[in-house]
């Protein structure tokens, strides 16, 4: 390099929220290309099949410019006009905008981030790999169950960055390599998320902007979860053992003072405390009511979905399940004897920690309002209903699943992802004569699948780097895992269409 010079600077993928603001202008420049047109509703404000045609959007430039200003406005808390369809903030109607999941959003991250601040969770983690530590093929699947437990429920992804320098140390002292920790970690969450059951940032807000509860399909990802797990784990544990019989099969290699340092860094953590015991109980409590609060039994033990709900069935939806985790959030810190200060200190950053997925949701809403307004989202809907016409509902299901692959790598964000293209797929369908439960499942699956490796998420490279193993060799490791993942989703999405 020449004197004086500077270094050249390494393309950076960009965040979620700078590419759904060119989205947003994309779109708007868009709108004034394509013709804007009208489906009839029926009763439920589904679209009528075969009612689609060509209407004038009455819109001024002026309009359209105006649009564009209040985009991240309208997608917090535009209201749409009962009789013009429009959204807009001053009109008198139904709520557009995702206010409700914002909030949502914001008191899960405060209680999340209360249950970290106990410590209570990194310390049963840490105390089960401990345990666990002379017994290397149950130590995986232990962690991994674990971990996609969590992954399933809340979205446990970032969160396990804290693990790999406990991990790592642990997998190396039992004789395995750093590909083993780095799968049992990044798969081990990863696979959890793919089969989300009620994670509130992937299944909650897709099932809100799909129109339909968050219990809605919930069998079927159950089904998925414990199938995907159980075929994830296998494959890590598999590996394991061979590299533990020969290590020249690894595939990581080994750095220099592996094997010594990894022994030493394995000491005993401390153990948990009555406090730590009750903080996890609690959070074992909260996370099993929030399953039940939403799941509608009646549809899911008799296999209707118009059967009559039972008496004990709750149907909340995001307005109970954010005051849910406000509460719990405070409950955890009086259980941890945090203190009113440190409470409030906790609560509100956490809170803010989780604005930045948050303000995704509301500009991918945003997204929506412009072509809502531009009457330009039933024309996009009618194109692809002409693309899907005559295909059957199984492969339906799975065409779902391979158009989201390319949205999944450009938008990671599950959330941002699931309100940008939940107002297309989810009435495509009803024509389809699918469930929106399956739609919502397809949708989470091509995120959820996409997230074990593409490089555009802190997750996947974060967490290669602290392993210190490398991108191209962590590929070559999960490719076939990759594969059969894929497989076994398009065969439970197929059989899902087929059922619903």
């Amino acid at each position: 390099m020449e004197p004086g010079s500077t270094p050249a600077r390494k393309f950076a993928f960009p965040s979620a929220i700078t590419v759904l603001a060119a989205v947003t202008l994309a779109v708007w420049l868009l709108a004034f290309l394509i013709p804007s047109g009208r489906y009839e509703r029926n009763a439920d404000g589904a679209p009528v099949e075969g009612t689609y045609r060509r209407v004038e959007s009455g819109q001024s430039l002026t309009d359209r410019f105006d649009d564009l200003f209040l985009a991240p406005v309208n997608g917090l808390y535009g209201i749409q006009d009962a009789a013009s369809g429009e959204v807009g903030p001053d009109f008198s109607g139904e709520l557009y905008g995702s206010a409700g999941v914002f909030l949502f959003v914001l008191a899960i991250g405060a209680f999340i981030t209360v249950v970290l601040a106990t410590g209570a969770l990194d310390r049963g983690i840490s105390r089960l790999a401990h345990r666990l530590r002379r017994r290397g093929t149950l130590l995986i699947a232990g962690i991994m169950g674990i971990f996609s437990l969590l992954g399933t429920v809340e979205g446990w992804a970032e969160e396990t960055l804290g693990f790999y320098g406990l991990i790592v140390p642990l997998m190396l002292a039992l004789g395995y390599d750093r590909m083993v920790a780095t799968g049992t970690i990044i798969l081990g969450s990863g696979v959890g998320v793919l089969c989300s059951t009620v994670n509130p940032f992937a299944t909650g807000v897709a099932s809100s902007a799909a129109g339909i509860s968050l219990g809605d399909g919930i069998v079927l990802r159950a089904a998925m979860w414990l199938v995907l797990t159980a075929v994830t784990i296998a494959y890590v544990a598999r590996y394991a053992s061979r590299v533990r019989r020969d290590p020249a099969r690894s595939l990581s290699g080994f750095l220099p003072g592996d094997r010594e340092q990894a022994a030493e860094a394995a000491g005993e953590p401390p153990g948990l405390t009555g406090l730590h015991r009750a903080v996890l109980v609690v959070v074992a409590l909260v996370f099993a009511f929030m399953v039940f609060s939403v799941v509608p039994w009646s549809s899911a033990l008799a296999g209707d979905a118009d059967a009559e709900p039972y008496g004990f069935e709750l149907g909340w939806s995001f307005p109970h399940l954010a005051a849910l985790f406000l509460a719990a959030a405070v409950l955890v810190g009086l259980v941890a004897r945090m203190g009113e200060q440190r409470l409030s200190a906790t609560l509100v950053q956490g809170a803010g920690d989780f604005i930045s997925p948050g303000l995704v949701i509301v500009l991918a809403r945003g997204v929506t309002v412009i072509m809502n307004n531009a009457q330009v989202t039933d024309t996009v809907l009618h194109s692809v209903e002409s693309a899907v016409r005559g295909t059957s509902s199984a492969l339906f299901a799975v065409i779902v699943f391979v158009v989201n692959l390319p949205l999944a790598f450009l938008i990671p964000s599950s959330s941002g992802h699931a309100t940008l293209s939940m107002p297309i797929l989810a009435p495509l369908a009803d024509f389809a004569g699918v469930s929106r439960a399956v739609v919502v499942t397809a949708w989470q699956s091509a995120s959820g699948w996409m997230n074990l490796w593409v490089p555009t998420t802190a997750v996947t490279i974060g967490g290669v780097a602290l392993a210190k193993v490398g991108y191209n060799r962590y590929l070559r490791f999960a490719a076939p895992l990759l594969a059969v993942l894929a497989v076994l989703i398009c065969g439970f999405l197929a059989l899902g269409a087929v059922l619903s």
